[in-house]
């Protein structure tokens, strides 16, 4: 019973399927979810702070969540490339569909795909990263695990947002500087273990080869559109996963101490949001400050720390706001700077390890 509620998840496939279904308005389903639905139903639900029983969180119903939703996406993404390829619906539709796409692989599948890749066994890594394989963005397995979670509110992460910095330029400097940084993570993996850079082992080698195979495939089988549609979903599902990123950490840092090292990662260096109908559906990353502390626990362990930061809305709220950069600095920088004045005078121990 503990994990029913994280079933919710399964309005985005659906919403997704019916859309696929018609070119009429139930076609914008999963856009009126993601922006109308979801925010407003997290107004009304309300905010959780209570956490699963640790004698609960324990069921394996909880890890067969993320990993019985792969082959899920990849039917729904296979037959919707086909629909768009095929159909004689006009271009707006078409556009609309793959939109629709892109929300299932973005809102779901990447947010499946940061669980999965998290956890310590082979097969669920691998599912990880078949589902950020879909969506042309499979180097984040690396980058995030390794180097997002290493470097979090500092200048060393492309993901942690600056104070003051725009949401569209934020895209531009996290997608560029997550692929090198992806690749300089590699091969410092690859120079610790003696091995070359240029070699088989190079998970970003062979994912550069899953991306041509697979851009070959589709565009064998469905032509120029297939293409566009395989494309346009990735894109629509990676800037989401980015802005996700941009208010995951926006404006918070971590100070250097004395020796040059960063002080280790505290719950105020994320922002959180608790509110139970998005936790529901992103199977709790707005608990963002414990999986930081702890990133191998599990989704339905992370709990509410009252000293993380809170945003004002749920994530696909706060989506919203950073669509529109004096919007989000109005309601954010506000709140960044009462974040310094609470923490800002810390003093940081020289004596306790850091990270980064």
């Amino acid at each position: 019973m503990a994990a029913l509620p994280f079933l919710v998840i399964l309005i985005i496939p659906s919403a997704v399927v019916a859309a696929l279904l018609t070119t009429g308005p139930v076609a914008w389903l999963p856009v009126a979810l993601l922006f109308a639905v979801i925010p407003l139903a997290d107004a009304a639900i309300g905010l959780n702070h209570h956490d699963v029983p640790e004698e609960r969180w324990r069921d394996r119903i909880f890890a067969w969540i993320p990993r019985i939703f792969v082959p899920m996406q990849l039917s729904i993404l296979i037959w919707g490339l086909a629909t768009v390829a095929t159909s004689t619906a006009d271009w707006s539709a078409r556009i609309l569909w793959i939109a629709d796409l892109g929300i299932l692989t973005g809102v779901i599948g990447i947010n499946f795909a940061h669980e999965l890749m998290h956890h310590h066994g082979r097969l669920d890594r691998g599912l990880a990263e078949v589902l950020m394989g879909c969506v042309t963005y499979s180097h984040f397995c690396i980058e995030h695990v390794a180097g997002h979670h290493r470097h979090v509110a500092t200048d060393g992460d492309p993901a942690t947002a600056r104070l003051g910095e725009g949401l569209y330029r934020f895209w531009l400097r996290s997608i560029g500087g997550g692929l090198r940084s992806a690749w300089h993570l590699e091969a410092a993996r690859l120079a610790r273990r003696k091995r070359p850079v240029v070699s088989p082992g190079n998970r970003m080698i062979r994912y550069a080869i899953e991306v041509v195979l697979l851009y070959a495939a589709v565009g064998l089988w469905l032509g120029p559109v297939g293409l566009i549609a395989l494309a346009g979903q990735s894109l629509v599902a990676v800037l989401l996963l980015e802005t996700v990123n941009y208010l995951e950490h926006y404006g918070l840092v971590r100070r250097r101490r004395d020796d040059g090292r960063y002080e280790r990662v505290q719950p105020w260096h994320s922002w959180n949001a608790s509110f139970r109908l998005s936790n529901w559906l992103l199977l709790n990353l707005a608990r963002h400050s414990d999986h930081h502390a702890e990133a191998a626990r599990p989704y339905q362990a992370l709990r509410h720390l009252d000293d993380a930061p809170q945003l004002p809305t749920g994530y696909a709220g706060m989506l919203m706001i950073a669509l529109v950069p004096p919007l989000w600095r109005w309601v954010m920088d506000r709140r960044v700077a009462a974040w310094k004045e609470r923490w800002g005078p810390l003093e940081i121990d020289a004596t306790e390890p850091a990270a980064g």
